[in-house]
């Protein structure tokens, strides 16, 4: 049983701290970069796959809307624990991108 807790009100960073401490607690420190792209593109599909059937697109029958919000889940999970193999502080490149973007003309 895990023992692992986030915050009553987290950050990017406490999830991303969070998901480190999960990895290391459920034995999959050693999955490789390419394999963790891998997991997280098939989350992704996953999740598209949801959303498609929540949008009444042909799909295949047996999915629920609540299973989008576990596949947005994984999805996350799997994007923070790439963030953490690559060294990048989500939180932190968000809000410098963001500044970017605010300087940027949208048309």
């Amino acid at each position: 049983m895990s023992t692992l807790e986030l915050p009553t009100k987290p950050t990017v960073s406490d999830f991303q701290k969070y998901v480190r401490a999960l990895v290391e607690e459920r034995g999959f420190s050693d999955e490789t970069l390419p394999e963790l792209f891998m997991l997280f593109l098939e989350e992704s599909g996953e999740l598209a796959r949801s959303a498609r059937t929540s949008t009444a697109m042909k799909s295949h029958e047996g999915k629920e809307l609540s299973d989008a919000q576990h596949e947005a889940a994984d999805v996350f999970i799997y994007l923070l624990d790439i963030c953490n193999h690559l060294g990048i502080d989500l939180e932190q490149a968000f809000r410098d991108k963001e500044e970017m973007n605010k300087k940027r003309e949208w048309k």
